[in-house]
């Protein structure tokens, strides 16, 4: 059997980047006009590098210049944009406002879309992923406003992106038939880059297995009510099938921080509109830092 070719696509947040970074002279410039932090545009320039196959700039003493194969791809940048901006005009669409890219942590979605009205979801793409895969979308440029669950490795990267944060509650749930066999390894239901329960059990010497590992938070949670192990939730997110476990073999889970994050350079009344309402659902407060 053949294998399936999968062709390879760059992202047009990455081919503006390019650009922008020709256009100013620096990364540090290109990062500001687009809104972006410089560790984004210097990820976004890695991954293209790494797919054409060669450095695309060089520093020198005026600044950053292109390779000669960077020439050959600024080109091709500009020739692309050019595309996708008559593209939109074909309909008048150049014209309109650029819909929000929002990502949401899969834990909140059913919590944000509650009561909400078609007035705030106009202009509005919503990405759900784990908290880590919207992570990598703020850093890489592919997510505008976000709420998210802080990952130690990755927050400094987003620090300049924070408007609001709170310290979320997580504890130990399972099924209510749910028995630890003595002496057994504690099997964990996991998400990717989870490491809340791993460091806390780790840091108590408890031995414990991954059973079940899915960006999907519905699907762990049926996993967890079908009794193959426990997980760990906002307290304040324990469904009825579930109950809270507070087996003496379980240690206390520390919070994790819920943040709220925004792109400086968001000055729609929509933006402003949304990032209000997020902070009074999640914080219950419509202030937020000026971005």
């Amino acid at each position: 059997m053949h294998k399936r070719y999968q062709p390879l696509n760059i992202p047009i947040e990455i081919v503006r980047t390019v650009v922008a970074i020709s256009e100013t002279g620096s990364l540090t410039k290109a990062a500001e006009r687009l809104g972006l932090s410089q560790p984004a545009v210097s990820s976004q320039i890695k991954r293209i590098q790494g797919l054409v196959g060669g450095a695309l700039f060089t520093k020198t003493s005026q600044g950053t210049s292109a390779t000669q194969l960077g020439k050959l791809v600024l080109h091709q940048a500009r020739r692309i944009l050019e595309a996708n901006d008559q593209m939109l005009r074909i309909g008048g669409a150049a014209h309109l406002p650029q819909p929000i890219r929002l990502g949401l942590s899969t834990l909140f979605v059913r919590q944000f879309l509650a009561e909400q009205r078609g007035g705030l979801l106009t202009d509005l793409v919503i990405h759900t992923d784990n908290s880590v895969g919207i992570t990598k979308g703020l850093i890489d440029g592919y997510i505008d406003i976000a709420y998210i669950f802080e990952n130690p490795e990755m927050t400094s990267e987003i620090s300049h992106l924070i408007v609001n944060e709170v310290d979320e509650e997580f504890v130990w749930v399972r099924s209510k038939d749910f028995v630890l066999s003595p002496g057994a390894p504690i099997p964990l239901l996991t998400w990717p880059g989870d490491d809340l329960m791993i460091r806390t059990l780790t840091r108590h010497g408890l031995a414990y297995k991954i059973v079940f590992n899915s960006p999907d938070y519905h699907a762990k949670l049926a996993a967890v009510e079908a009794g193959i192990g426990i997980a760990a939730i906002p307290k304040r997110m324990i469904p009825a099938p579930l109950v809270w476990a507070q087996e003496y073999y379980l240690p206390a889970l520390p919070p994790l921080k819920a943040l709220l994050c925004a792109r400086s350079n968001l000055e729609s009344s929509q933006s402003t509109k949304l990032l209000k309402t997020m902070s009074e659902r999640f914080f219950g407060t419509p202030q937020i830092v000026n971005l």
